[in-house]
């Protein structure tokens, strides 16, 4: 293996990791694993990143799902019917994904990282105790819904999916940021879950390159859970917002054309 094929999987390696410990934190691993994907190898198409990131992730998710689930013990009356539906809309959504270019997203992404960010910035009290707003029927239904249109996104897209879930969880339905990271995990992997389901029968995936960048997410995802559930809701709080700022800028860069 020559050094630059060592090099490349070095980073693949490095952005494995690093991704699956923000995916268990606060989500939005994607937002680096998929960059790294697109330096590395320039020639991939867009559903080979997509899918190879996806192999990534779905490890990551199960060690910090898997970690959550014996440390925070989440309600699975809610998080199962969510992580259902979820799954359902990322395989829809991974069949949106194949058809459309991924540049078009980037406003979009832009603007609601923007909106959450700053209303988590400027709201303290935000994700600090859970509080829910309804129970019930319209509790799950609400989960569910959440799932749903998530899932589509993920499918398609999917960078910034476990923050937006996270999100949606806290400010929507009154979860504090750790309970909300532990269901958001449960149904982050049905997702990744879900788009594997189209992207791996149509040949997209690297397996080589998704191998090395799922031992990597998947010790990321343990290492990121263990963190998370021994600093509580504060420390996932403040991860929170310094992950969503780190991501408008990058992508605010690539809106604007500064890189």
């Amino acid at each position: 293996m020559g050094e630059v094929e060592l090099t490349t999987v070095a980073l693949m390696a490095l952005a494995g990791f690093v991704a699956g410990w923000i995916d268990a934190v606060v989500g939005g691993g994607g937002l680096v694993q998929i960059p790294a994907l697109l330096l590395g190898f320039p020639g991939a198409t867009p559903a080979q990143v997509l899918a190879t990131n996806k192999v990534g992730s779905v490890a990551g998710t199960v060690a910090s799902a898997t970690t959550y689930w014996r440390r925070v013990r989440p309600d699975l009356r809610t998080a199962l019917p969510m992580a259902a539906v979820a799954y359902v809309g990322a395989i829809g959504g991974a069949f949106i994904g194949l058809n459309i270019p991924k540049a078009a997203f980037n406003p979009i992404i832009l603007v609601m990282l923007i909106a959450v960010g700053a209303y988590t910035l400027f709201k303290p009290s935000l994700g600090t105790s859970t509080a829910l707003r309804w129970d019930g029927t319209r509790h799950t239904a609400t989960a569910m819904l959440v799932g749903f249109v998530i899932g589509i996104y993920d499918g398609a897209l999917g960078p910034g999916t476990g923050s937006f879930m996270v999100f949606a969880l806290v400010g929507l339905m009154g979860y504090a940021f750790l309970e909300a990271s532990a269901k958001a995990k449960i149904a982050n992997f049905a997702t990744n879950l879900g788009a594997l389901t189209v992207f791996v029968p149509g040949g997209h995936v690297m397996w080589k390159v998704g191998a090395v960048m799922a031992a990597a997410n998947l010790l990321g995802g343990y290492v990121g859970a263990r963190t998370a559930v021994s600093r509580g809701s504060g420390f996932v709080r403040v991860v929170f917002v310094v992950v969503v700022a780190a991501f408008i800028v990058r992508i605010g860069g690539q809106v604007l054309g500064v890189w």
